[in-house]
């Protein structure tokens, strides 16, 4: 009976240092930063870990004014593809933490 009290206080500590590290890699990807480009390069998104766009940047030669939908859509595919990057990043680096363990609603 005690043994077991010993396994819950060792699985405690364990779950207690792994929020510890998920919280110091939670502010760690703050001000990490992914790059994605769209269309050969015209139209490139930078975005943090918390999904909040940094900067755009639109080749000049892109901004048709008779076309406005397709920059439109550039920019659209650039932040959807930003947004894939930092699940990613974040799923890699909550694996590392949590050693593969998958722990659902975590990120």
């Amino acid at each position: 009976m005690f043994g077991n009290m010993g396994n819950m206080q060792g699985m405690m500590k364990k779950v207690q240092k792994m929020q510890a590290e998920m919280a110091k890699m939670q502010e760690e990807l703050k001000t990490r930063t992914v790059d994605a480009s769209v269309g050969g390069g015209v139209v490139s998104v930078v975005m943090n870990g918390e999904k909040l766009v940094q900067s755009i940047k639109i080749d000049p030669a892109t901004v048709d004014p008779e076309d406005v939908e397709m920059l439109e859509d550039l920019i659209l595919a650039a932040v959807n593809e930003a947004s894939k990057k930092v699940d990613d990043m974040l799923s890699q680096e909550m694996s590392k933490v949590t050693g593969g363990l998958k722990l659902p609603g975590m990120f």
